[in-house]
């Protein structure tokens, strides 16, 4: 994933731009990036924040820099923000999103004219150098941001800041959130609406679907009205999204306090265990909403070790990752030890990490492990956002299990009816799980009450990797 923040501001934006932007350090761990614009011109550093914090490798360059508009980005994919000079003048550009037909576009930017793109390793065309090449095919930002959220197939939401202000656009089906704040003598634009909280701002408005505006020191003005669809990703409540955050008013907290509560709910006594655990640190609100409906009492029979430890999806390697998730975690013997205990994740995905947590809480001698994932099995990919990195289908437990029980090859048709809650393929795959996973229960939270749970419109929230509906 990534995040980005953005300051116009009547004073220095330095310092509000720097920790706006490291509160968005939950959503990557590869590359930090500021740009400000004072009186001295254009400012920028990135940095490799793989072994060191945002605001480690950052401190030199806030006393360096000088500016009244500002704009920084948390990546765990390329380096940005971009500073761009062309026929539309000098600014800088970043983005969140992904986008499925890069070879594509740059064929089109080829066959439109001479231009060329610096490659990264492995070859690959940096994302964020693509959207401003097709901004840069129009004769104004705005045109061009619209151009460029035309032709791009996944998501895309975009900041660009110029001398006078900072455009701002989210995706045209709102996929991720792009949320304006204000103060007496500046206005912000985020991802996490908890990023401005501390620095004296106050929510001023969420951009729509597709909507433009543009933040100057004095005002914010609306470019490009938004348009009526909506396709904002669930994950931010269930997963990514942090639990200070609010999208489209509701708040992710609060959001997955209801979400266990649904669980407790369907349980209804079906199990009794001696308490009710989350997996650290997004299944922790969860396992409260759960024990506050069901009074099974709540407790941490294992801490996550947070002085060092990243969150563990983070790493490019699966085995990297699947040690890091081990060795964060240590138990507390004593509220394990022939305890029955259910356990709540926020979701399970390939399934190693938890079946290796399931394991660590048995040989720490734990009578029953049952577990609650706080969303639906996941049987698709994600091809809208990059807060994955599963490189096939088969990556996914779900996969690989209906695969094997299918002995064969699995259609669309097939997939709805292991989507269906109340279906036979339904349970036998969960079955299967629950063996594989060694877990002494398995029931995965309903999309029907998980919808519920978020509480705003279905038609306006991407469900695409529980259901495949785009």
């Amino acid at each position: 994933m990534s995040g980005f923040f953005g300051v116009a501001s009547q004073n220095d934006c330095v310092m509000d731009l720097f920790f706006g932007v490291d509160y968005h350090s939950h959503l990557g761990t590869r590359r930090g990036g500021m740009a400000v614009y004072g009186k001295d011109g254009f400012q920028r550093s990135i940095h490799n924040i793989e072994n060191s914090p945002f605001r480690t490798k950052f401190e030199k360059d806030v006393e360096e820099f000088a500016g009244n508009i500002g704009i920084g980005c948390i990546s765990d994919s390329e380096a940005q923000p971009l500073l761009v000079n062309s026929h539309l003048g000098s600014f800088a550009i970043t983005t969140v999103g992904r986008i499925n037909n890069l070879d594509e576009l740059r064929t089109l930017c080829f066959e439109q004219g001479k231009t060329h793109f610096l490659e990264m390793s492995g070859g690959e065309i940096n994302p964020t150098e693509m959207v401003a090449a097709l901004i840069n095919q129009k004769e104004s930002i705005v045109e061009g941001i619209q151009h460029a959220q035309k032709l791009v197939k996944g998501s895309m939401s975009i900041l660009i800041m110029t001398s006078e202000g900072i455009y701002c656009a989210r995706d045209k089906l709102g996929r991720t959130p792009v949320i304006i704040g204000r103060k007496d003598d500046a206005y912000c634009v985020t991802f996490e609406s908890s990023a401005f909280l501390n620095l004296g701002y106050h929510h001023y408005k969420d951009l729509g679907s597709g909507e433009i505006g543009f933040i100057y020191p004095h005002g914010f003005t609306q470019k490009v009205k938004p348009n009526d669809q909506m396709k904002i990703c669930s994950f931010l409540w269930v997963y990514y999204g942090y639990p200070t955050s609010t999208y489209e008013g509701v708040n992710v907290e609060k959001m997955r306090y209801d979400c266990g509560s649904m669980l407790a709910k369907r349980d209804q006594g079906t199990v009794e265990p001696d308490s009710v655990a989350g997996v650290p640190d997004s299944g922790l609100a969860h396992a409260i909403g759960y024990a506050n409906e069901s009074g099974i009492p709540f407790a941490r029979p294992f801490i996550k070790y947070t002085p060092t430890w990243p969150r563990s999806f983070m790493p490019q390697s699966q085995g990297q990752r699947n040690l890091i998730a081990k060795m964060k975690l240590i138990p507390v013997k004593e509220l394990i030890k022939n305890k029955s205990l259910l356990l709540i994740d926020d979701s399970i995905v390939r399934g190693t990490q938890l079946r290796e947590t399931t394991e660590f809480l048995y040989q720490s001698g734990a009578k029953e492990v049952h577990v609650r994932p706080a969303c639906p099995p996941i049987l698709f990919g994600c091809k809208y956002l990059n807060f994955s990195r599963s490189n096939s289908e088969l990556d996914l437990i779900t996969r690989r299990v209906i695969k094997d029980l299918e002995q064969g090859d699995v259609t669309d048709e097939v997939l709805a009816e292991y989507a269906n809650p109340d279906s036979e393929k339904y349970q036998q795959m969960l079955d299967e799980i629950c063996k594989r996973l060694k877990f002494t229960s398995l029931r995965y939270h309903r999309l029907d009450d998980l919808i519920e749970s978020i509480g705003i419109e279905p038609c306006k929230l991407c469900t695409y990797c529980w259901d495949g509906k785009e």
